[in-house]
């Protein structure tokens, strides 16, 4: 995976350790041109990667990670 900054680190194993998004998911929803951090979230719903269930979830995380 590219270099990503700590909060990134921060989301992304929340999003495998808390949702069991698969590691290559994640790698993929980097690689799209528009993968902000705050984004990441919303490409992997947008592919169906996540559910909008887990979307919610993120976004609390956040919330509270912030």
């Amino acid at each position: 995976m590219a270099q990503v900054s700590t909060a990134q680190a921060k989301l992304i194993d929340f999003l495998r350790d808390e949702l069991a998004v698969p590691t290559q998911a994640i790698a993929f929803a980097l690689r799209q041109p528009d993968h902000g951090s705050n984004l990441l979230p919303m490409i992997l719903w947008q592919y169906g990667l996540i559910t909008t269930e887990q979307l919610d979830r993120v976004f609390e995380w956040m919330e509270t990670a912030a």
